[in-house]
């Protein structure tokens, strides 16, 4: 089975990213869309440098969370802030990400898709729909639906949906990540149910909004053990 693959999410502080240097973590992200965890294009590039000097393994890929941007916004930012992923978290169509798709080939393109906590919400999107994404993203994110916002709210979603959508993706060639509400108790949980290509962490590694080097360790070292 391939090693599953670690994302952290909503880093803003350049000792907190040094203390990290030490974890086999495959992407790092950065949050452009209005959050507390959001960065400046010039924090974003302070930030990125530092994943240069990484000692486990290759350095983590540098992804930017942006919701509902335009073309001419991603441009600017790209200009000066060199992203490896773009990763969409609003309510972007499959044809927008088509175009991103190929006006910046030289990112990935990764498409959060919403999923709701119990069946009596309503969420934005569902498996059935991921065939609209062949071809127009590199890799799907499921997080949970949040109706005051695009992510970020810290619960987990049925995980039950999970197998249909990973037998769509699946289908269409396309890496599914989890994300929503997961943190160190709860992940090995995740994987051994449900075996996602990679998972998505943010607030469940932090200590009173803060990203803390404990429990982010201790998250990492739960996803990569054997």
């Amino acid at each position: 089975m391939a090693e599953t693959l670690v994302k952290i999410c909503g880093l803003q502080d350049v000792e907190v990213l040094k203390s990290m240097k030490r974890l086999p973590v495959d992407v790092i992200g950065f949050v452009f869309a209005e959050s507390r965890r959001r960065v400046s294009p010039e924090q974003a590039a302070e930030l990125i440098a530092e994943l240069a000097e990484w000692e486990n393994g290759k350095p983590p890929l540098a992804a930017g969370v942006f919701v509902n941007p335009t073309l001419a916004e991603l441009a600017a930012l790209l200009s000066t802030v060199p992203l490896k992923v773009i990763q969409l978290h609003g309510q972007e169509s499959a044809d927008l990400c088509r175009a991103v798709k190929a006006a910046f080939p030289q990112v990935q393109l990764w498409k959060a898709l919403s999923v709701a906590t119990s069946n009596a919400e309503s969420a934005a999107d569902d498996p059935y729909s991921l065939h609209h994404y062949a071809g127009a993203v590199d890799a799907l994110l499921l997080d949970t639906y949040d109706p005051a916002g695009s992510g970020g709210s810290g619960r987990t979603f049925d995980w039950e949906k999970i197998p249909a959508y990973r037998q769509a993706a699946s289908a269409y060639g396309l890496p599914l990540f989890i994300a929503g509400g997961l943190h160190p108790e709860n992940v090995r949980e995740l994987l051994d149910g449900y075996a996602p290509y990679g998972v998505d962490v943010s607030s469940g590694v932090e200590s009173n909004g803060v990203k803390d080097i404990v429990k982010m360790t201790a998250f990492v070292e739960r996803v990569k053990q054997s």
